[in-house]
């Protein structure tokens, strides 16, 4: 039975995952903050095809990545699949971040992902796959990205060096850039008229993103079925970073502006 370790497993992207993992008779090691939401995702997927166990920890915490694949080692005695999802939203333009903004993000999207694949590579065995979570913000000069964007792009350039450095050794390394997709991180945004004007007027789909879209992907990704996929930043965003499309309703807007937001001095640009 092969095992998968997945960071920020309790909710959104982290859970459908899992749940895709489980039921395919994959095990999950599920990481995460929050000992309530851990135990909720283990009564859940109780019962499924393969077996769930859960670790409380801070990511970013110096001895998770350690303590994570130790724990993995210690209930299934073995490791063939790692998920870097944990993350964290709401990010300010440069001009708005101060130094510990810039940190903490660094810290949860780049530098813990970075520490989990060194732990992960000594546990894989002839074969490993590694998914790590980026965004459409990296691919693509999205508004007030900042400090998250920034994480995101250092997330693709480890992800490529991952590939060439140990594909030889069977290892395949890959990430999905999500768009944005409804989840708890995402709920408060998604409420805010301008916000979905951002992403959903210019979203050449029917429909919004749902986590389980992510998941498919992520699935995929690690399963034999991509076993010649090594070193690609696969997008999921049903369209938003790859087309210039717009709603009848964005085109047809009366007054619209030269560009959405603020000058880097923080005044309004005109509106034309």
């Amino acid at each position: 039975m092969n095992v998968a370790l997945i960071t920020g497993a309790s909710s959104g992207i982290g859970l459908a995952a899992s749940r895709l993992f489980v039921q395919a008779g994959i095990a999950v090691v599920g990481v995460g903050r929050d000992p309530k939401k851990l135990a909720e995702m283990e009564r859940e997927l109780a019962g499924a095809a393969a077996p769930v166990a859960t670790i409380a920890l801070d990511v970013t915490d110096d001895a998770a990545p350690k303590a994570a694949v130790e724990f993995a080692m210690s209930r299934f005695g073995r490791l063939d699949h790692l998920v870097n999802n944990a993350g964290i939203g709401s990010p300010k333009p440069v001009h708005e971040t101060d130094d510990e903004t810039l940190d903490y993000f660094l810290d949860v999207m780049l530098r813990s992902p970075f520490r989990f694949c060194r732990e992960a590579l000594k546990a894989f065995g002839d074969e490993g796959t590694i998914v790590n979570i980026s965004s459409t913000y990296s691919l693509v000069g999205g508004l007030r990205g900042g400090a998250y964007s920034a994480a995101k792009g250092g997330i693709n350039a480890l992800t490529l060096h991952l590939a060439a450095q140990y594909g030889s050794s069977g290892v395949r390394s890959n990430a999905v850039a999500p768009g944005v997709v409804e989840t708890p991180m995402t709920a408060h945004r998604m409420a805010d008229d301008r916000f979905r004007r951002m992403n959903v007027d210019i979203t050449p789909s029917p429909r919004t993103g749902r986590a389980d879209d992510v998941a498919q992907a992520i699935f995929f990704l690690s399963s034999p079925a991509a076993s010649w996929i090594n070193g690609q930043i696969l997008a999921v965003d049903g369209g938003w970073s790859s087309t210039k499309f717009m709603t009848e309703g964005a085109l047809t807007a009366e007054r619209r502006m030269v560009d959405p937001g603020f000058t880097h001095s923080g005044k309004p640009r005109r509106e034309v």
